[in-house]
């Protein structure tokens, strides 16, 4: 499969959450025969999130998602699960670079313990 606006939007959510601390850690998990390529996490003190690709989205999921303030509104997805959160990313939208940027750092300090400290 070529590049086409997913791989695109992968690659600014992966520059913004690096760009928040050069500390955290990607890897790739749950590879399996439907998801040869499995999908990228994002560790520091613990899971912030993970970073899937659909057909028609790209999700963005919290771990600790509920537990993290969103000022920016960027949460549209898994609203009733009872820990994370998500935000999903269709053709059409944009990345808000500052509000992800927050609620990674925001995710970073409720992994610390210091979030609203």
């Amino acid at each position: 499969m070529g590049s086409d606006w997913r791989d695109e939007r992968v690659a600014t959510i992966r520059s913004v959450i690096a760009g928040v601390d050069p500390a955290i850690e990607e890897a790739v998990k749950w590879r399996k025969p439907s998801n040869p390529d499995g999908v990228p996490t994002f560790s520091l003190d613990g899971l912030l999130c993970t970073v899937e690709t659909y057909r028609d989205k790209v999700k963005i999921t919290f771990a600790q998602g509920a537990s993290i303030p969103d000022p920016g509104g960027l949460f549209n997805a898994s609203l009733t699960a009872g820990t994370r959160r998500a935000i999903d990313i269709a053709e059409s939208d944009t990345v808000d670079e500052p509000a992800l940027a927050a609620l990674i750092a925001d995710a970073i300090l409720l992994n610390r313990g210091t979030l609203g400290a």
